[in-house]
């Protein structure tokens, strides 16, 4: 597929503006020292940098007409027609995690979503310690009361990288035991954490799928860490997240409206990772060297 300059320049340009709004404020906090726990985690927790974030890739299989190479990195090569992203090369040397991604999509939207967690992991992740995350801001709620919370709601989480920050003596509490091996088994589509870590497989993907899908990912996740926020015991309302309170019956009904919202929104963008996957796979690849030949 061929893209004229006025198409692609133009797809560039709105990358750079869309993710300008979520990029610069964070530059700014991070240029004075200040965290803000729900605008940062993205870029703090993921690891994915603000400039990775806003270079724009056309995705595998598309030649940019009288693109300059030189501007778009190592991983293009020049053609008569034009620069085009080097897929084969980079299928080749990220063969293995682009099947663990496929597998672990593949996985997660055939599975049954749950809505019945009520956001209880970041509860745990405080249950009966005197060490926080976010300390810089104030709990809803006394200690006691929080611990009374999770041991009368319990803790039903099947995601692996919120359960690893569970306090020691918030684990056993916890109805699954998730570890990194049983991911791919446990993952399922009603999960905010499993939702929001579609950024994290599209970066991961990245150049090989275009920035458009990746900032749409982020779009969704950026979503979803509010509301993970608003959930849980710390009181943000400052920065203008109302809480949700999920130790009640009111509380825990929004919750699940909200899960159940962003498992709808998440679908497509599943979906389109996966085709994405799929037609990456479907790409011939040399084979590897032959060590007797």
């Amino acid at each position: 597929m061929f893209l004229e300059p006025a198409v692609w320049r133009a797809r560039e340009a709105a990358h750079h503006e869309r993710v300008a709004g979520w990029v610069e404020p964070h530059l700014e906090r991070r240029g004075r020292g200040v965290a803000h726990p729900v605008e940062d985690f993205l870029f703090s927790y993921y690891g994915y940098s603000p400039a990775k974030l806003r270079k724009w890739h056309p995705g595998a299989g598309i030649v940019l007409v009288d693109a300059d190479v030189r501007d778009f990195g190592r991983d293009y090569r020049g053609t008569p027609g034009g620069v085009v992203l080097d897929a084969t090369s980079l299928i080749t040397k990220r063969k293995a995690s682009v099947e663990f991604t496929a597998a672990l999509l593949a996985a997660t939207a055939e599975r049954p979503a749950h809505f019945g967690c009520f956001g209880m992991h970041e509860w745990a992740m405080v249950y009966r310690s005197r060490e926080v995350r976010h300390a810089a801001w104030p709990m809803r709620l006394e200690a006691d009361e929080i611990a009374q919370v999770v041991e009368a709601r319990g803790v039903r989480c099947s995601h692996f990288d919120a359960f690893r920050f569970f306090t020691p003596e918030a684990r056993p509490l916890n109805v699954l035991q998730p570890t990194r091996e049983r991911q791919v088994e446990l993952e399922q589509p009603g999960c905010l954490h499993a939702n929001m870590d579609l950024y994290k497989w599209a970066f991961k993907l990245s150049p090989l799928v275009g920035s458009e899908l990746v900032a749409d990912c982020f779009a969704l996740a950026r979503d979803i860490r509010a509301v993970d926020m608003r959930a849980s015991p710390y009181d943000l309302s400052a920065l203008g997240h109302d809480p949700i309170q999920i130790e009640t019956p009111e509380g825990r009904a929004e919750y699940a409206s909200e899960q159940r919202a962003f498992a709808e929104r998440a679908q497509p963008l599943r979906q389109r990772l996966s085709d994405a996957c799929e037609q990456l796979l479907a790409t011939p690849t040399p084979p590897p060297p032959n060590p007797s030949a």
